[in-house]
């Protein structure tokens, strides 16, 4: 069975772009969508309404940066403090193109940082490639990502 991607973005029209996107690359793998930070957290770490959901950790999360409750940046801090996510991929993806927002990211552990293109064609191709890169291409570290179906 396919990882998900985990798609974190709070941004409406952002939301609707990414996922089309996403769609458009043909990418067989399940999108789950959170809007906020906490929302996050709580799946990823299998609490609260998530508490019941499979486990295995999603084939990359995409975060935006700017995001209500709990920002992106604590969201990765507190992925690449657990140990049961901290190989897990993660990129950055975000309008912010602030020199001190990609430092922290890259301090912090991100594994890749991509500022949302303004051009709806840029950004269609973007997205594409960053799906088909993480879902697809991407060889993770042996044992690192253990999925175990549903029962």
């Amino acid at each position: 069975m396919l990882k998900p991607i985990l798609l974190v973005e709070d941004n409406p029209n952002d939301l609707e772009l990414t996922l089309v996107a996403l769609a458009r690359s043909q990418l067989a793998n399940e999108v789950v969508v959170v809007r906020d930070g906490a929302e996050a957290l709580d799946y990823l770490l299998r609490r609260g309404e998530f508490a019941e959901r499979p486990e295995g950790n999603p084939a990359v999360t995409l975060l935006d940066l700017k995001l209500p409750k709990v920002d992106g940046l604590e969201v990765l801090a507190t992925i690449r403090k657990t140990e049961s996510l901290k190989s897990m991929p993660v990129v950055m993806l975000t309008s912010s193109k602030e020199e001190q927002d990609l430092i922290t990211s890259y301090s912090l552990g991100v594994n890749a940082y991509v500022v949302k293109p303004v051009d709806f064609k840029d950004f269609l191709r973007a997205i594409a490639d960053l799906g088909m890169f993480w879902a697809v291409l991407n060889e993770p570290p042996p044992g690192s990502f253990r999925y175990t179906p549903p029962k």
